[in-house]
């Protein structure tokens, strides 16, 4: 993992597999089928760098040999929360590296001429307050659905977020640690600008209409 200077706080992966795949992914002939697996495999791939700071606890187990000196996870309590609808492209490639974790949702859509985000969709464990948050979205585009997502986790009182996507844009990363410097962002690729649509170039394309084979 790089982190990327001219951002700070943002953390861009440059692991090999990771690239390999975002690059079958960006490509416009991947058939649905293939980018639904290549969206869950990349993060599962990036769950391993994003959860690197989980706290451990030592523990003695006992192997069939003799009694190991190893570590384990430190009771400590995680949250995915994909923002609707392509966020969930997200969650079973997490959910299989950390299977603990409770699922919430977030349901946001884009206004098509302000582009502003409008929730139609809420609903988070009971003990959402108590963990800590991973938000998914494959893209940070104008960065107001993931700024506004943040938003909602705050008033529940969540202190811990953090912020995954695919592809990010610079304006979708000015924006949004405009409104929230202090939530770190996770990234597969920082590329170069949004277009008229808001979205991102080279992009690619609709991450929601992609996983699911609509228009």
């Amino acid at each position: 993992m790089i982190e990327k200077k001219e951002y700070e706080g943002v953390f861009i992966f440059d692991h090999p597999l990771i690239q390999h795949k975002l690059a079958l992914m960006r490509d416009k002939n991947t058939s649905t089928k293939e980018f639904r697996e290549l969206v869950s495999e990349v993060s599962m791939l990036m769950a391993y760098e994003v959860t690197r700071d989980i706290p451990l606890r030592p523990v003695d187990v006992e192997t069939p040999i003799g009694i190991a000196h190893c570590h384990m996870i430190d009771g400590k309590k995680l949250a995915l929360v994909p923002i609707l609808r392509a966020g969930l492209g997200m969650v079973d490639g997490m959910i299989n590296l950390i299977p603990m974790a409770k699922v919430g949702h977030i349901g946001l859509y884009r206004k098509p001429k302000t582009f502003k985000p409008v929730e139609y969709y809420c609903k988070l464990p009971d003990d959402i307050e108590n963990r800590d948050v991973i938000l998914l979205d494959p893209m940070l585009a104008t960065g107001g659905s993931a700024a506004a997502a943040v938003d909602f986790l705050k008033k529940r009182n969540i202190e811990h977020i953090k912020f995954v996507c695919l592809v990010a844009a610079p304006e979708g990363i000015e924006h949004f640690h405009g409104v929230h410097p202090d939530i770190p962002i996770f990234c597969a690729a920082l590329d170069d600008c949004l277009d008229d649509h808001a979205y991102i170039v080279p992009g690619l394309g609709d991450a929601g209409d992609r996983l699911f084979g609509t228009k």
